[in-house]
Formats: structure tokens, C-alpha cells, sequence
């Protein structure tokens, strides 16, 4: 009989163990999801989090949207306020035709700005991958009291990002008309937006390929190839405005991290140490990913991610 109650007991024990051993939060218990109105043009965006919690922006890349940080906000979501946009053109939000609307950096940035004013965000860290960085530097430069931190993800602010791979793109630039269907067509193409993500990754069982072919169902909708076209068009803006950016990081020192996927075919790996040019103790991890690699390093770059910000708060408090 003792024997029995003791067994009982242990099973209990273990039951009890079981129901409050801790595990990662889902998406469904932390993300909603929600469109707001800014200057006429339905944005889409993901949020979790404590409002009254530490804010980060995530600013997405090409060509994909909010969605690219879906499995990232969870495990960020008990410290931290986050909210994800899609910009006008991608993902959820609104895509109008180029006739209505100017594709431009400086055009996303000013939709991305009203957007953070009209929920209240007036302070945050920035979290900047691939066109988020072109976005989020000029963010910063209008508005430097907002920002605490930032994070880079395969986002380029130096011409050390831009390999050989980018010599059509500048004779794109400088001859649209005679080279727009070289570049522009692999850039909107099924292979192009696989590539993106695989790059020369040696684990490609790691990479779901939903990812893929989701943004490729969404570069296939009616209107989007001139939309992607006259964006990246504009990208040259972005080039000529990388001595001022860089200019403004070696005056300021903000917080940085730069978390880079080495695996990336769009940016050059040695632009992860350029940063360091500008802000000498920035800390720089160059990690075994692709260009989004939040598809293979989430809980890594997760981690990264809590210790710099909780370093970073540590530090601002003391000051």
C-alpha cells in the first residue's frame, strides 16, 4: 500500500512538473494582427507585447513583409513591445498603383513615420533588415531622440555590401530603359526569391519554402513588377546617402548590433565589420544564415538580441 501511494505521488509529481515546465510562447499567444489608416493608405502590421514595455520597430526586407518576423516576436514578446509594418506595396497593406503613389525610400519613410505617430511609439529600437535599413537610417536621421539602439540584419549603410553582383544594378540605375528587364526580371522571378533565401546556405532542410513562395505569389499580383521596379530604381538613392548615414553613427555611437547571415547572395559579408568603422564597439556576429536569417538562426539571434538590449539598458540608466 505505501509502495502504491509513493508511485501515485512520484506520477503526480511528474504530471505537476510536466504542466509548469517552461516552453516558448506561440505566435497565436502573443502576435495580433491589425491595419491602420495612414495618409490614405491601409498599413497592415504585427504587434505583442507590453505597451507599456521597451519598443522595437521591425523594419522588414525585399520582398517579403511583417511575416519574415513572425517566429521572432514570440520569444521577444514578454520584455518587449514590438510592432512590425508591412510597407505600402508588400505584404497585407495596401499596394496602389504607381500612378497614385511614389515608390520611393523617402516616400516608405514618411508612410513608416506617420505610421509610428499614430500609434504613440516615441521611443524605440530599431531592427533594420535589408530595405528596413534605407528606411530605419532615415528614420533616425529625422527623428535621433527616438531612437534607443539599433540592430542591423543584412541591411547596407557602406559601399563594402555591394559586390560584383551589383555592377547591372548600377548600370540599371544609370540606363533603365536598356537594362530594366536584365535586372528587374530575375529580381521579381520564382528563382530570384528562392535564391534570396537559400543563398549558399549548406543546410537547405532548414528552409521552409513556403517563405518563397509566398512573396513570389505576392510579386506576381497585377502592378507589382512596376511597383518593385521603380522602388529599386530609387534604391541608388540609398548609395548616394551612405556617407551621410555613416557620418551620422560616428557622431552619435548609438547602441548597434549587427547580426549577419554570411550565406547572404545580395550583400557582401565584409559589410557586417564596416559598421565597426563607424562605431567602434559596436558588436558584430556573423552567423552560419542567409540573407534572412531569422529562417535559420531565430533563437540565436533571438538571444543576442536580450543580452545587447539588456546591456544597452544597463548602460543608459547609468548615464
Amino acid at each position: 500500500m505505501k509502495k502504491a501511494l509513493l508511485a501515485t505521488g512520484a506520477a503526480l509529481a511528474l504530471t505537476a512538473g510536466a504542466a509548469t515546465a517552461q516552453t516558448s510562447p506561440s505566435t497565436s499567444a502573443t502576435t495580433t494582427f491589425h491595419t491602420v489608416t495612414v495618409d490614405g493608405v491601409k498599413v497592415f502590421y504585427r504587434e505583442a507585447g507590453p505597451k507599456d514595455a521597451p519598443a522595437i520597430l521591425l523594419l522588414h526586407g525585399y520582398p517579403s513583409s511583417s511575416a519574415m518576423f513572425a517566429t521572432l516576436i514570440p520569444l521577444l514578446a514578454d520584455r518587449y513591445h514590438l510592432v512590425a509594418p508591412d510597407y505600402p506595396g508588400f505584404g497585407l497593406s495596401d499596394a496602389p498603383p504607381p500612378s497614385q503613389f511614389s515608390y520611393t525610400f523617402e516616400h516608405l519613410t514618411k508612410v513608416v513615420d506617420e505610421f509610428t505617430q499614430t500609434l504613440g511609439l516615441k521611443r524605440y529600437v530599431l531592427y533594420e533588415q535589408d530595405y528596413g535599413g534605407p528606411i530605419g537610417m532615415r528614420l533616425t536621421l529625422a527623428h535621433p531622440e527616438r531612437v534607443r539602439a539599433i540592430i542591423v540584419q543584412n541591411a547596407v549603410a557602406h559601399e563594402d555590401g555591394l559586390g560584383p553582383a551589383w555592377a547591372p544594378r548600377r548600370a540599371f540605375w544609370k540606363d533603365r530603359a536598356a537594362y530594366e528587364d536584365q535586372v528587374i526580371g530575375p529580381f521579381v522571378s520564382l528563382a530570384g526569391t528562392r535564391m534570396r533565401h537559400l543563398g549558399s546556405s549548406p543546410t537547405l532542410d532548414r528552409y521552409d519554402p513556403n517563405a518563397w513562395l509566398a512573396e513570389y505569389a505576392h510579386l506576381s499580383q497585377p502592378g507589382q513588377r512596376q511597383i518593385q521596379s521603380d522602388l529599386f530604381y530609387d534604391y541608388q538613392s540609398n548609395v548616394a546617402a551612405y556617407p551621410a548615414w555613416d557620418a551620422w553613427l560616428r557622431e552619435h555611437r548609438t547602441p548597434l548590433l549587427v547580426v549577419w547571415g554570411r550565406f547572404d547572395p545580395s550583400f557582401d559579408v565584409a559589410e557586417a565589420q564596416a559598421y565597426r568603422r563607424d562605431v567602434p564597439d559596436a558588436e558584430v556576429h556573423v552567423l552560419d544564415a542567409g540573407h534572412f536569417a531569422l529562417d535559420e538562426k531565430v533563437d540565436e539571434i533571438a538571444g543576442l538580441i536580450r543580452s545587447f538590449l539588456a546591456r544597452t539598458s544597463d548602460r543608459t540608466s547609468k548615464q
